[in-house]
């Protein structure tokens, strides 16, 4: 049986990052994907926003790990010349939408989120288009090209010494006082590891139902949650990235731009019985109602179907978001695992402090 100090299982971003991590820490460390590329499920199919933190609970890790991490990109990114822009977010409100407006505001300065109120009139000045009763300007927000962050993660891994597999799907995991044998693509356990970290996403409860023996009731049921992307045809007047004010389960169609300054809505929230990247051309109607909300001007016919992408939820759609869960031996016993459960936005943001934490989790 062959055997390898450490095994991260999945090639999206905070798989990549983790076995950077690994790897620079001097741990000889395998990825396994399933899909025949890194990066191809959610990590390749979001708005690729660097989020500030102002939308998590006080205290979370989501709000802990989404500020260390946005800080950690921005100088990675700088560092290393992957593309990315400081644009500021504005979050905008209706007259009666404001009350929610100064609850996100005082949830962001509990933070430690720098924001500027804004009224409708020093908005106009912004962004002439936009049309709101007040609006919050979060300067910390951007963008980045998160493909060229994930293949920026992965080289560095690999030049520390890690090593991707693609098409290797793991069907297998026996814990034992020896490490965690591992088996891949339906064959019997053939590799032995020492440190084994779970962070395969929306696929990510499935996995951990494979660790045999490990007890079912500590795994999340998955809640698979569809975001459709619309693009605009043209030109945006915009320069920031426009959100309205969140709504259940998500933060409402917002556009962002990416780095060529070509605009995009969305997501929205469909939920799902299995993944699914189609988009329906009908579901433009719903974005065409409600980015009206805060651009009137928008013209019939200026959406496009884009692309569409799959939550990794861990709680069902009229439930209050759930933290992220990054769980070591200290929570379910055994040694040498950690389950990272719920990775959805803010996850690239916070992937380079998503992967500190997961590591120092590992007995």
């Amino acid at each position: 049986m062959d055997s390898v100090e450490a095994v991260v299982i999945g090639a999206g971003v905070v798989g990549l990052a983790i076995a950077r991590e690994l790897a620079l820490r001097g741990q000889e460390t395998l990825i396994l994907e399933a899909a025949p590329a890194p990066g191809s499920g959610a990590s390749s199919r979001n708005s690729e926003v660097i989020h500030a933190g102002l939308y998590y609970p006080q205290g979370s890790l989501k709000a802990r790990l989404c500020i260390a991490g946005r800080d950690r990109l921005y100088e990675f990114c700088r560092d290393r010349g992957v593309p990315h822009r400081q644009l500021g977010k504005l979050i905008v409100a209706g007259r009666g939408e404001i009350p929610v407006l100064e609850r996100l505001a005082r949830n962001a300065q509990a933070s430690g989120v720098g924001l500027e109120w804004l009224d409708a009139a020093a908005l106009r000045t912004l962004e002439p288009e936009l049309e709101c009763g007040a609006a919050l300007h979060s300067p910390l927000s951007g963008i980045v090209d998160a493909h060229a962050f994930m293949q920026a993660l992965l080289a560095e891994a690999e030049s520390h010494g890690a090593t991707l597999v693609c098409r290797s799907e793991v069907t297998r995991i026996v814990p034992g006082s020896a490490g965690i044998e591992i088996g891949v693509n339906g064959a019997p356990p053939a590799l032995r590891v020492r440190r084994l970290i779970n962070s395969a996403g929306v696929q990510a409860p499935a996995v951990a139902r494979l660790i045999e023996g490990f007890p079912p009731e500590l795994i999340p049921r998955a809640h698979l949650s569809k975001g459709n992307y619309f693009s605009l045809r043209g030109a945006a007047p915009f320069r920031r990235l426009i959100y309205p004010i969140p709504e259940p389960g998500g933060l409402g169609i917002h556009l962002t731009l990416d780095l060529a300054g070509r605009a995009r809505f969305g997501p929205d929230v469909e939920p799902v019985a299995a993944c699914d990247f189609s988009v329906d051309p009908g579901r433009s109607q719903s974005f065409y109602a409600a980015v009206r909300r805060y651009w009137p001007a928008l013209a019939e016919g200026a959406l496009e179907p884009a692309y569409a992408g799959i939550r990794a939820r861990i709680y069902a759609p009229m439930q209050a978001p759930a933290d992220f869960r990054v769980e070591g031996a200290t929570h379910h016993g055994v040694a040498g695992l950690v389950n990272l459960f719920g990775i959805e936005s803010p996850g690239l943001t916070a992937s380079l402090a998503l992967a500190s934490e997961a590591v120092a989790r590992i007995s």
